[in-house]
């Protein structure tokens, strides 16, 4: 009787699928709905929710309704941590964020060790650099993208000399390291480097400092609040110069809180909601109409991933955490095939986005699209 007992566990066992096949499937937010990346969290959370609405009432996944859980990380990389652990132990099938690249590259030791897929918009170069199979982009990384910033302030701008002002978190100062490293070797002088504290309110020592050095072209690297503290400082104190940035700073946020401070200011984007791209135009039209306020790249950044979520689960056929894991690797998704991707996009080994991008500039109080610019991997 034992003996039929245990061969009748051991079959039970064996018929099992390692992620269960039927049902809801869980997927997990870990994202900044307070606390200094609020705007970036509460965004990129809305992303996820719009894409998930219309998953589920377009029949969901393989046949399968989609249960998404959003948790608070309050913008503290521990409080992330604690979060992951219990997106792991409740079965999480994906984990998507969170934004902030200090969080993420605490959390994410847990969904890595649980092999459970982890979509970041943390842009930080040292998040895919550690040889996590289980970590994936939503966002350029660094390394990426200040190479286009880097030639647009020599091409464009034309300038010999460049001041910097960052904010000295994992972000900032992640960003300020890969900014560097590319615009010294094109010949362009750094003359003054100055660093700020995350929540700072007062950037009048920032600026003058920046203005003192009287470079050619000011690069600006903070997050959403700072970065429009810093316009407007800016503004007050009569700098005349370019000022250039990288996504956050031509952001809908920066905008809104900069005011007229923010026109001229020109950025390197990954995304917008102004491209000129009937899907994304789409997009951020339902977008507004859903949450009465216009997206930001993190609404496309949470927005995009979660149908890649769908896209490469229809690919593998099932939902097997590690199956689809090995796929993303090397990806290839084309918007016209999966509308909801919004752009062509691809992912290399380590987790890296490729696609086109844009430089912005504000004119009139409204983000403006000025270039499309190829992919990296464009031949």
């Amino acid at each position: 009787m034992a003996r039929a007992f245990s061969v009748l566990v051991l079959g039970m066992a064996l018929t099992q699928p390692l992620f269960a096949q039927s049902g809801p499937v869980r997927i997990f937010g870990l994202v900044e709905l307070s606390g200094t990346g609020a705007t970036s969290g509460t965004n990129f959370n809305d992303g996820v929710k719009l894409a998930l609405k219309e998953i589920n009432a377009a029949g969901g996944i393989l046949g399968r309704k989609i249960d998404y859980t959003a948790s608070d990380t309050q913008s503290q990389p521990q409080v992330a941590k604690a979060l992951a652990v219990r997106a792991v132990d409740d079965g999480a099938y994906v984990v998507m964020g969170p934004v902030f690249s200090g969080s993420i590259l605490v959390s994410m030791a847990e969904t890595r060790r649980a092999e459970i897929p982890n979509f970041t918009g943390g842009e930080a170069a040292a998040i895919t650099q550690q040889g996590n199979p289980y970590i994936f982009r939503t966002s350029f990384t660094q390394a990426n993208a200040m190479p286009k910033v880097a030639r647009y302030i020599k091409d464009s701008v034309k300038a010999k000399t460049v001041a910097l002002i960052w904010v000295n978190n994992d972000f900032g100062k992640g960003g300020r390291d890969v900014f560097v490293k590319t615009i010294e070797p094109l010949g362009i002088k750094i003359v003054a480097d100055v660093s700020t504290d995350p929540g700072q309110v007062d950037f009048s020592a920032a600026v003058l400092k920046a203005r003192q050095a009287n470079a050619d072209a000011l690069f600006v690297y903070c997050n959403e609040e700072e970065s429009a503290r810093a316009l407007r400082e800016l503004r007050k104190q009569g700098y005349d110069k370019p000022i250039i940035g990288e996504t956050v700073l031509t952001s809908q946020k920066v905008i809104e809180l900069a005011g007229d401070a923010a026109n001229g200011a020109v950025a390197h984007v990954g995304l917008t909601a102004d491209a000129p791209s009937p899907l994304i135009r789409d997009f951020a039209a339902k977008f507004q109409k859903e949450y009465r306020y216009k997206p930001d790249h993190n609404g496309l950044k949470g927005y995009t991933a979660m149908y890649v979520v769908k896209a490469v689960t229809e690919k593998v056929g099932k939902f097997d955490p590690k199956a689809f894991a090995k796929t993303m690797h090397g990806v290839k998704l084309m918007a016209k095939e999966h509308p909801g991707i919004l752009m062509d996009v691809s992912f290399d080994q380590n987790g890296d986005l490729d696609r086109e991008s844009f430089m912005t500039k504000v004119v009139n109080g409204k983000q403006e699209v000025i270039a499309t610019l190829p992919p990296a991997t464009a031949k």
